[in-house]
């Protein structure tokens, strides 16, 4: 299954807040899946309050079809195809190289840990990393 990283930090801190992109940051991240490819959405605490805005701006930027539940505290996905498997938290420091990934999603759940360093390593982006994973 290809790995694929979308971050939202550049699209809410060049175009929304209009400031420059922060060495460290942090906020809230899901892993979505589909048959082939498995997606971290990164998303800065100040763009998203909630796990499920953040499957929401994903699924309207991959044109996937969803809605919220009838509480309004999970973004669902009704395509079998795909997933959300979970959530966290995320803080990332760019001049130490460092991330760390760490607690649940109160709508999705804990995100799957096993091999979840090991593939993040392999990409580019987080390649020259230190990855914590707790």
């Amino acid at each position: 299954m290809t790995m694929v990283i979308i971050d939202y930090a550049h699209l809410y801190y060049k175009a929304i807040a209009r400031t420059e992109v922060p060495p460290v940051m942090s906020g809230k991240f899901v892993q979505i899946r589909n048959e082939a490819t498995e997606y971290l959405v990164f998303s800065p605490k100040e763009f998203t309050k909630y796990h499920a805005n953040i499957v929401e701006r994903f699924c309207l930027d991959k044109g996937v079809e969803g809605f919220y539940d009838s509480e309004g505290k999970r973004y669902v996905i009704p395509d079998r195809a795909w997933s959300v498997a979970g959530g966290g938290k995320y803080e990332i420091d760019t001049k130490r190289k460092t991330i760390k990934l760490y607690d649940n999603s109160m709508a999705y759940g804990k995100f799957e840990i096993e091999g979840l360093k090991k593939k993040m390593l392999s990409l580019p982006a987080f390649s020259a990393f230190m990855v914590r994973i707790e």
